[in-house]
């Protein structure tokens, strides 16, 4: 079976790493790894794994991480700002955080917010925190995403990123079974040259992608 990048549709894959469950592949063109479809856990399972999960909204360590992203998202876009939290899981954290400095925020989940009329908004900011990684349709996602941020808005993705393939064979990051893409900073180089986004890395788990004015649809 031929391998196609989730991504960039590239077929330029080649195996990054193996382990006794699953096998891993790097686009050569936007340096993707992802492991390939006969891997993915089917629905049921993927939110039974979901459901493990005790991110709680009160848990002042989980703020304390998703805080990594959100401060230096806050400190960026105004309190009239409108923002979605993509994948919000079912605490709902961030937004309830967000909301205690005056900001507001959407929620959308596939298993735990499943509000479409959230997808047939635009936003001036958008975040994905340990999202990105989980979602098989990459180019998809990427366009939806697109289609719902504003002109000058920021796309803020918290999902820790490949750095080798020595690191990445003892990174215990890839060891849960729902976790598909792993993105590197080449990648998300060449989501903004993609899409005409400007780039900024914020920490070592965190990016934040700007739609510049030109970009407008």
């Amino acid at each position: 079976m031929l391998n196609i990048c989730p991504l960039c549709h590239g077929t330029e894959l080649l195996v990054y790493h193996q382990d006794k469950k699953r096998d891993y592949h790097q686009c050569q063109i936007c340096q993707l790894v992802s492991v390939p479809p006969e891997f993915y856990l089917s629905a049921e399972a993927e939110k039974a794994e979901y459901d493990k999960h005790e991110n709680r909204a009160d848990d002042l360590g989980y703020q304390t991480f998703l805080n990594r992203t959100l401060e230096p998202l806050l400190s960026r876009v105004s309190t009239s700002a409108k923002g979605l939290d993509f994948g919000c899981g079912e605490g709902k954290a961030l937004s309830m955080m967000a909301k205690a400095r005056g900001y507001q925020i959407d929620n959308y989940d596939l298993y735990y917010a499943n509000n479409p009329e959230a997808l047939a908004r635009q936003y001036d900011f958008i975040t994905l925190t340990e999202v990105i990684e989980h979602v098989s349709d990459a180019a998809g996602l990427l366009a939806q995403l697109d289609r719902l941020l504003k002109p000058n808005g920021i796309l803020a993705v918290m999902t820790k990123r490949v750095q080798d393939q020595t690191a990445f064979t003892r990174w215990h990051y890839k060891n849960d079974p729902t976790h598909i893409n792993f993105y590197a900073e080449a990648t998300f180089e060449w989501l903004a040259h993609h899409y005409g986004w400007r780039l900024e890395i914020i920490d070592k788990d965190v990016v934040f992608l700007y739609k510049e004015m030109h970009k407008v649809n």
